[in-house]
């Protein structure tokens, strides 16, 4: 078996421990539709890598209004590598305790809504503080890691607690301990990470039940489409329509901020 296939054979492998977990699946889909029926937001957040999987949520074609992706470029910002905002910098900040709050200080946030956090280790201090601080607010916060690698991996915060320890729920991306998968003969590390192949599978799963259940409940979402499969006139309809819809549920976030209310 060469390099190639092996990882295609270790894909296989985490579809099939992404399968087993479709209870909590359809838990956290349950949960993400009742917030966006009750016309709120689901907070989505992941430093470094786990950026992908945000966006990968929305807005991108068959993805719908109901979604705050909350990406911090200082957080995420990867094709320089180098220099100024470089990976080192962003590498650092993500273990900077406060940052989270600083971040969330700039959305009235209220026990309605419910949020998606991912983190592949679920040590950075970052990602831990955002569900630590949502939970405070009285949300209802599902994380993402690797488990295996998590449970691997040394916590970064100084009392020792990880992403799991604010979640109500959690998934798992189905990737080994370091992520990188395939072994090379002479080449002493591993290469080819899986957690981005198991995050995008649950991500778009949990993306179809939970559009499943917002239009068994009467509110069919605002999905958008390519001009080749639905014509450009429409397609041009839903992007307009799916962005207004974003925006009337952002500006919720922020009319209340700075008041007792």
């Amino acid at each position: 078996m060469n390099a190639s296939e092996d990882y295609l054979r270790q894909c296989a492998g985490v579809i099939a421990a992404v399968a087993e977990q479709k209870e909590v699946i359809d838990q956290v889909s349950d949960c993400f539709a009742a917030t966006i029926l009750k016309g709120r937001m689901v907070h989505l957040f992941g430093s470094g890598h786990s950026r992908i999987m945000v966006e990968e949520m929305w807005p991108r074609y068959g993805s719908y209004p109901g979604w705050n992706p909350i990406v911090e470029l200082s957080l995420t910002f990867h094709n320089l590598a180098t220099g100024a905002n470089g990976q080192r910098q962003a590498m650092y900040l993500e273990n900077v305790a406060g940052f989270a709050g600083r971040i969330l200080r700039n959305f009235d946030i209220t026990g309605e809504d419910s949020a998606f956090i991912i983190s592949s280790s679920g040590t950075s201090v970052v990602p831990v503080e955002m569900a630590e601080g949502l939970q405070a607010k009285g949300v209802k916060v599902v994380a993402m890691i690797s488990k295996a690698h998590s449970e691997a991996s040394s916590a970064k915060r100084e009392d020792g607690k990880r992403l799991s320890d604010f979640a109500d729920l959690v998934l798992d991306t189905g990737a080994p301990v370091g992520d990188a998968a395939i072994s090379i003969e002479g080449l002493a590390e591993k290469v080819a990470p899986l957690s981005t192949v198991g995050g995008a599978i649950l991500v778009n799963a949990i993306k179809a039940e939970v559009a499943e259940r917002l239009t068994k409940g009467g509110a069919p979402p605002r999905v958008l489409a390519a001009a080749c499969t639905v014509g450009a006139e429409r397609s041009t309809e839903l992007f307009e329509g799916a962005y207004d819809e974003h925006s009337r549920r952002m500006a919720k976030l922020y009319e209340n901020l700075g008041t007792d209310s």
